[in-house]
């Protein structure tokens, strides 16, 4: 899941909103969700990583959303929660679900089979600054100054440290997955400047968005099942946790807190999670898989979060009492 800055959906109208306005949660709540989230985030590399042992790329996907969408299902069904009725909506959606969801998760799940989770994680932290590209060169929602440019030519200089071209670039199979995986973060780009572009006004709240972005794609991978179905499955008990865990909690518990900090702190402070998602997925590699870091690949990491403070205005130290206002 990307942990790039997401634009806030405004609150669900008056007449549309459940007869018991949920309570907000507190600051040490806010906190909490806010820490848990990085950490969750962190991890599915890890899970997926060892759920890919006994189910197919796709298999991994499939179930993810399937128990993502069923666990978000459960809370609107508690909250009495109301889906939108607009067919607009829908359509936005659909497309978000194929973009945020579907083809980027199957992107990362298939390349993880020949590259490291540590490795994947770094670089899902180049969503911010592949959301700023195309907030400015797709969507023009966003005019960018001369340091978010200057972010976005650091940001790309970091992932041409991690790719480290002096070792030759041939067409291995690491090399491609590398390359899916930065395809996936910029359909995580593209999603998130498609949801500031049209669905920013839709009404819908937190749960209502979350719920129909991952059923919607659960949906189009139940549709797909009889595809996925042919690759045999082999489960244990390391990846069944593994499954129901990414599912459950990183597909469906997290995307609630990760709302809920949204609305609470806005994007710019939301987006920090991306600076703890790395260090949770390369530290758990190399603990628990074995997995040898590079030089160059947290080398490359500073200079991508680097990038990121330049593309989201956050070095200009003058600026963040206006930003803040």
């Amino acid at each position: 899941m990307s942990t790039a800055p997401v634009p806030i959906i405004a609150p669900a109208a008056p007449a549309a909103a459940p007869a018991t306005p949920p309570r907000q949660p507190g600051a040490a709540a806010l906190t909490a969700q806010f820490v848990l989230t990085g950490i969750i985030w962190g991890s599915s590399f890890l899970f997926m990583k060892v759920a890919l042992e006994g189910v197919s790329p796709a298999q991994v996907v499939w179930a993810r959303l399937v128990l993502g969408a069923l666990t978000l299902g459960v809370f609107v069904a508690l909250r009495r929660e109301r889906l939108p009725h607009r067919l607009r909506v829908w359509g936005h959606m659909t497309v978000l679900a194929l973009s945020f969801c579907v083809v980027p998760f199957l992107l990362f799940s298939w390349a993880q089979q020949f590259v490291t989770s540590g490795l994947a994680s770094i670089y899902n932290a180049t969503t911010p600054i592949m959301t700023a590209l195309m907030a400015w060169a797709v969507f023009r929602v966003e005019r960018l100054k001369a340091a978010q440019i200057a972010g976005i030519l650091v940001g790309v200089a970091g992932v041409m440290v991690i790719i480290a071209p002096w070792q030759g670039l041939d067409l291995t199979q690491s090399l491609l997955a590398q390359l899916a995986i930065l395809g996936a973060t910029a359909c995580y780009g593209f999603s998130l400047a498609y949801m500031r572009r049209f669905v920013a006004d839709s009404g819908m709240s937190a749960l209502v968005f979350s719920f129909l972005n991952i059923g919607i794609a659960a949906i189009i991978m139940l549709a797909l099942t009889p595809v996925v179905a042919r690759t045999p499955v082999h489960l244990d008990i390391w990846i069944t946790l593994s499954l129901v865990t990414l599912g459950c909690v990183g597909t469906g518990i997290a995307y609630i807190w990760n709302q809920n900090v949204l609305r609470a702190w806005g994007p710019t402070r939301a987006s920090t999670v991306t600076y703890i998602t790395p260090v949770v997925g390369v530290a758990l590699g190399v603990a628990l898989l074995g997995e040898k870091l590079h030089w160059n690949e947290p080398a490359g990491a500073v200079l991508v979060f680097l990038g990121i403070l330049l593309a989201q205005n956050r070095l200009r130290l003058g600026r963040r009492r206006a930003d803040a206002a």
